[in-house]
């Protein structure tokens, strides 16, 4: 299983609103964005960002302005493994994915199915379950959650971590992402 099929569920990364690591500044805000404006509306854009139909490619710069330079990100990588990312390995990752042949041939897409959000003052919480696939493969889509904690900065939402899982058996969806 591809660590690029589970876009993320958040590790906790306790941040305070004004708390900067010397060096590791956000980037510029951009423009005011309305996407930005809440953390659901950020969470919805990396999803929106990293699925591409075929012949095109996941603008990195653009996923790369959600996240706070420190992000952590931490997907599952096998049915036994995690493994933890930096941004840039996050990124690195992906692009990794991004040009498997079957993708650059298909493209990939990952679709919200449910979101719960919970916002106190300057932090946020958004759980995620989605489907990950890449069109007309023979593979059914697979499912995953991920768990966002954001934080509101400058006026927008970042994202500080990701952690992802995929639903077992044993160890089904999330009562609050449940139908």
């Amino acid at each position: 299983m591809s660590p690029r099929l589970s876009l993320c569920t958040l590790i906790l990364v306790l941040l305070a609103p004004t708390a900067r690591l010397a060096g590791q500044e956000p980037p510029a805000a951009p423009a005011p964005d309305s996407t930005l404006q809440t953390a659901e509306g950020t969470v919805r854009e990396i999803y929106r960002l990293v699925s591409f139909r075929p012949g095109e490619s996941t603008d990195w710069a653009k996923v790369r302005n959600l996240f706070l330079p420190q992000a952590v990100v931490s997907l599952r990588t096998t049915r036994t493994a995690t493994t933890v990312f930096s941004l840039d390995g996050f990124i690195q990752d992906f692009v990794r994915f991004d040009t498997l042949p079957a993708v650059v041939r298909n493209g990939f897409t990952e679709r919200i199915v449910r979101m719960h959000a919970s916002v106190f003052r300057e932090m946020a919480f958004v759980a995620t379950l989605y489907e990950a696939q890449i069109p007309n493969a023979m593979r059914a889509p697979q499912t995953g959650v991920d768990y966002c904690l954001l934080v509101r900065r400058e006026g927008r939402w970042w994202i500080a971590s990701i952690t992802n899982d995929l639903p077992t058996a044993e160890h089904p969806v999330p009562a609050e992402l449940s139908p």
